[in-house]
């Protein structure tokens, strides 16, 4: 825009958001780079201060990101307080199950206006909750304000600042955006929809399938095993979830089937590794002690089959991954895509078999996916291909 004089106006600028994240693992630090890369102030709390010291110092996190460095705008604390001060919004990248304990040194923090987003994948061991649903227990906070991302989003390929893409789901539309318009840079967009259900039970699901895939490739089972299994996984994902209120097409776009594939497919998937190990002949135990950080996969398994019990929802597939973690299942057997109550052929769909539920098939699940692509993101709900 020109003045009278021809001269060419300077551009009001904003100041950028004031974002923390609390969390300095892979996956909070690497979120972190998302935010500062795209233009926003960010502090990321670590717990331990000889880490928050080397981030800010050398610009690395050497225990979970060898080799990988930070941006300048990127700074680090060991105190809680001063990381959230003053911040718009707060990402929380924590264990799934230390969360409701670390909510209580969170609240004294929490500003009205504040908005919270889960970067967590699990559900909680004694109650079988989300991890949205635990931070609305544990906090005085509106669901509103309450956000959750997913999708297929290893944390040092995008450190490596390869392209991908994620979903940021609220109950709010406003607030998804909000916190979309904060979580996108020139190698990682953010979509939005409203499904928070399908959003987190798509990114706690695809876990249990991933220690599944990695417990036939432990075993030395080909393509033809995993292929079966991921597809037959995501009908376990859209059944399970659609019993607890998500809409089927969540899960197939980025934080069910994206996520199931990436998780699934790569050696970088903490749960695809746990499971190679199982399948490979360690014990349970043994798999927790070889694993730097959580595989969430591990946590969830029981409290999943607890939930689909309760609705009636069958998962052979985490049923065989329990059963090898209890040591009754040899890794060798597990076949959980030839498990069937007797010898009647079943349908691909639960419509195909006359059993009334709605379930998408595989191939229309794939369509939506690739049409999602395709389209940047689909409808004006954003992930709704």
């Amino acid at each position: 825009m020109a003045d009278r004089k021809g001269r060419t106006a300077a551009r009001p600028t904003t100041p950028p958001r004031r974002i923390a994240v609390l969390g300095a693992g892979s996956w909070g630090t690497t979120f972190a780079k998302i935010l500062a890369d795209g233009g926003n102030d960010v502090v990321l709390w670590a717990r331990r201060p000889e880490l928050a010291r080397e981030i800010n110092e050398v610009k690395r996190n050497s225990d979970y990101l060898e080799g990988i460095n930070l941006p300048r705008n990127l700074r680090a604390t060991s105190h809680l307080g001063d990381a959230m001060r003053g911040a718009e919004q707060v990402f929380v990248s924590i264990p799934s199950q230390t969360l409701r304990s670390n909510l209580e040194a969170i609240a004294p923090h929490l500003a009205p206006s504040m908005i919270l987003v889960s970067l967590m994948k699990g559900v909680e061991k004694g109650t079988g909750l989300r991890m949205s649903e635990v931070i609305a227990q544990g906090l005085p906070i509106e669901p509103e304000r309450i956000a959750v991302a997913s999708g297929p989003n290893l944390a040092l390929e995008i450190a490596r600042e390869q392209p991908t893409a994620a979903v940021v789901s609220s109950e709010s539309l406003e607030t998804a955006q909000a916190v979309a318009m904060a979580a996108t840079n020139r190698y990682f967009r953010s979509f939005v929809n409203t499904d928070v259900i399908g959003t987190e039970f798509g990114g706690v699901l695809k876990n249990l399938i991933a220690v599944a895939i990695g417990i036939v490739d432990g075993v030395g089972y080909g393509e033809n095993t995993k292929a079966s299994i991921i597809t037959r996984g995501l009908v376990e994902m859209t059944d399970f979830a659609v019993a607890y209120g998500a809409e089927a097409v969540t899960l197939s776009g980025l934080a069910g089937l994206g996520d199931l594939i990436a998780t699934c497919e790569s050696p970088l998937s903490r749960n695809n590794t746990a499971g190679r190990l199982l399948g490979q002949g360690y014990s349970f135990n043994d798999v927790v002690k070889q694993m730097n950080q959580t595989a969430e996969g591990l946590a969830s398994v029981a409290p999943i089959l607890r939930l689909a019990e309760a609705r009636g929802v069958e998962m052979p597939i985490v049923r065989q991954v329990s059963q090898v973690l209890a040591g009754t299942l040899d890794p060798k057997d597990i076949a959980p895509h030839l498990t069937t109550d007797d010898d009647e052929p079943q349908g691909e769909r639960t419509t195909d078999d006359g059993q009334g539920r709605s379930r998408t098939s595989v191939w229309r699940s794939l369509k939506r996916a690739f049409d999602q692509l395709r389209d940047g993101g689909g409808s004006t709900g954003g992930d709704r291909s």
